[in-house]
């Protein structure tokens, strides 16, 4: 018989079916086994190949959820977390097969104490549907990536997004998280006090640990109030190295921006395309501003003068909410309008972090990079914080393009990690970068992430295959 401390590394069919069969009598037509659905619950969404899960569970409430686990433990059958599937690094592939449980049905706003400013919310809840019941009391989460992810998803993938430059990631907004861990035990991380020095930080390991740990059932979430004043536009400069700078000069002088998002020129013929803006086709610093009425005209002015500076245009503001949200929305299209620069091709976004003082120096050679090897691979970032995205489009059909925009990816990360920076600044590990961590961070590291791992699931049944391998 194997030993429980020999995690398993390969498919059992039989303990799948098994289990499968178990949990169709619990859970009747709440388990979904059909083809086209488990297809939906893997990866998508970059080159790595779809990996389906055998079967699809829609919980209700924690005790289905425990239940589910359990059922997964006996067996030693793979469980994976799913929120709205919009991570990119295969992070809800099932590689050794196994059960997805999506949190579609466990959407609900548990509580909010809006005198302490904070929530409580079930995982399957998306950002947008939070704020919406939010914005009555005059309240808001501020953690925007783009997607409209759950926040079960987002606190899993530790996400960071536009607002993070101002208001911080995943892992300064969750207070306290519910987990199911690996035996089906319910663990409670933390309670609602805004510090606590009792015992480990349990929460800060379980954010970001994209469900290898433990599935989170319930968020206790950081609030913010909604600005008085918010102020967006749009500037341009001559080059990319230009708005880096001014970017990073904003910071360093100490302006509260709320949002600053690069675009390069390719990414702002892209945006236009498809948001139907007629913007200059030139680096663009998207950028907002929350506060006072007076507070945000002097942010304004004082960034507009770092702005002038450095060869930037006049800013284009946008004052009504109707016509930020259209901004915004062009920016978090850009990965569509990516896509549509180069129908039929394939975009793979890939990201990385650096210290904001060599923010354009790596942004420059990566230009360089990509237009050495003839690729098309627009730019955009979260430059507050030293974080840029790469949108490599590429021929599916042809091996050499595939390989020779893999080798990119390669340099990028390698740059990055040159300056001193990090394989991924939000997109988290899955799949696709477990490769880069022994670089980062050193075999010391990774083999005491891969200790933790072994002791709270040691049968490896909590979404193998993602972060640190165990052999």
């Amino acid at each position: 018989m194997r030993n429980v401390s020999e995690p398993s590394n390969r498919r059992d069919q039989r303990a799948i079916d098994t289990t499968i069969a178990v949990l169709a009598t619990k859970f009747g037509n709440r388990l979904v086994t059909s083809r086209a659905v488990c297809e939906q619950h893997g990866n998508t969404t970059s080159w790595i190949a779809n990996e389906p899960p055998d079967a699809v569970v829609f919980p209700q409430n924690v005790d289905d959820v425990q239940e589910i686990v359990r059922t997964c433990a006996a067996h030693r059958v793979p469980v994976i977390a799913f929120g709205t599937g919009t991570s990119l690094e295969g992070h809800v592939n099932a590689p050794l097969g196994g059960i997805s449980i999506d949190f579609r049905d466990m959407n609900n706003v548990l509580a909010v104490n809006s005198a302490d400013l904070d929530c409580v919310v079930e995982p399957g809840i998306t950002r947008k549907r939070l704020n919406e019941h939010l914005r009555d009391q005059g309240l808001f989460f501020p953690l925007d990536p783009g997607a409209d992810a759950s926040l079960g998803g987002m606190a899993a993938t530790r996400c960071s997004g536009t607002n993070a430059v101002r208001y911080g990631t995943m892992k300064d907004n969750v207070l306290a998280l519910k987990t199911v861990l690996a035996n089906g035990d319910l663990v409670t991380t933390a309670r609602r006090a805004k510090k606590s020095a009792a015992g480990y930080d349990l929460t800060r390991l379980l954010v970001g640990s994209e469900g290898t740990l433990g599935i989170i059932v319930e968020l206790t979430l950081k609030l913010s109030g909604i600005p008085e004043a918010i102020s967006a536009g749009v500037c341009q400069f001559p080059s990319v190295e230009a708005a880096c700078n001014a970017a990073i000069m904003a910071i360093q002088t100490g302006i509260p921006i709320a949002r600053i998002e690069l675009l390069d020129e390719l990414q702002m013929k892209a945006t236009n395309l498809y948001s139907k803006l007629s913007l200059p086709e030139a680096p663009t610093l998207f950028i907002e501003f929350h506060g006072s009425p007076a507070g945000v005209a002097e942010q304004s002015a004082r960034f507009g003068e770092i702005a002038a500076d450095l060869g930037g245009s006049a800013f284009e503001w946008a004052t009504k909410p109707e016509d930020r949200t259209r901004l915004w929305q062009a920016r978090h299209d850009a990965y569509w309008a990516a896509r549509a620069l180069r129908p039929g091709a394939q975009a793979f976004a890939t990201d990385v972090c650096v210290p904001i003082s060599r923010l354009a120096e790596c942004v420059t050679q990566t230009q360089r990079d990509v237009a050495a090897q003839g690729l098309v691979a627009p730019i955009l970032g979260h430059i507050g914080d030293g974080n840029f995205h790469l949108a490599l489009l590429v021929d599916m059909t042809d091996p050499g393009e595939i390989e020779t925009a893999k080798m990119v990816c390669e340099r990028l990360v390698e740059r990055a990690l040159a300056m001193d920076g990090t394989c991924t600044g939000e997109h988290g590990i899955g799949e696709g970068k477990m490769k880069y961590l022994a670089e980062e961070l050193g075999a010391p590291a990774v083999h005491a992430m891969a200790a933790i791992k072994r002791a709270l699931d040691p049968d490896n049944i909590m979404n193998p295959g993602k972060i640190v391998p165990l052999g």
